[in-house]
């Protein structure tokens, strides 16, 4: 299980560097909205980076520290895009930037809550809200053609199932090891998905 579970982190690895070139191609066709997607992917490439130059070359094993990081640049990043989208007022930046510093300020100062995880799932379930707003607008064919729909579908379906795999986990005690690991590699699958939807959506992008 532990080798399944690195051969799926580092194809999420590989699949990430690519979205990454590929975005970075062709960024200068992308409109202020779809920018913002290349922007969440360069967030998560930055700190799935640090994870692994830490511990292999700087000899820092324990980058729990980089979490609350993690939890709060993905939830403004990924709410910023869909407020965009759904034309929301500006203010509503604010308040995601607000409550994503409140988060980090109150981690990282206070060391609270204890449970990251907590946090976590209450972001997910914010962006839940935020994407499934967009793809029954895009559905009903209130909005301009979308150019990542897909992406936009793979986001509400991650961030859903994510959401129910960190609830499961936490209603389970005394989880063994191949047991953790069997979550984290249904979770990193999860992942590989949405990566691949941003990898054939910037693939099939023209001008």
């Amino acid at each position: 299980m532990t080798d399944f579970f690195k051969a799926i982190l580092f194809l999420n690895y590989g699949l990430l560097l690519s979205i990454i070139l590929l975005g970075a191609a062709k960024y200068r066709i992308l409109n202020t909205k779809e920018k913002q997607y290349f922007h969440c992917i360069a967030f998560l490439f930055f700190i799935e980076l640090l994870n692994l130059v830490l511990p292999y070359i700087f000899n820092l094993n324990d980058t729990s520290f980089l979490y609350p990081l993690y939890i709060a640049g993905e939830f403004f990043l990924v709410t910023a895009l869909f407020i965009r989208k759904l034309g929301l007022p500006k203010y509503f930046f604010g308040i995601t930037a607000l409550l994503a510093a409140g988060f980090m300020i109150s981690k990282y100062v206070f060391n609270y809550p204890f449970n990251s995880d907590i946090v976590k799932v209450i972001s997910n379930i914010i962006i839940i809200c935020l994407s499934g707003f967009v793809l029954i607008r895009e559905i009903r064919g209130a909005s301009a053609q979308n150019r990542f729909l897909l992406a936009d579908a793979c986001i509400f379906f991650y961030y859903s199932v994510s959401v129910f795999i960190f609830i499961i986990q936490h209603q389970i005690a005394n989880l063994s090891e191949n047991e953790y690991l069997i979550i984290l590699s249904v979770n990193n699958i999860l992942s590989s998905i949405l990566y691949c939807s941003f990898l054939y959506t910037f693939i099939k992008l023209k001008k």
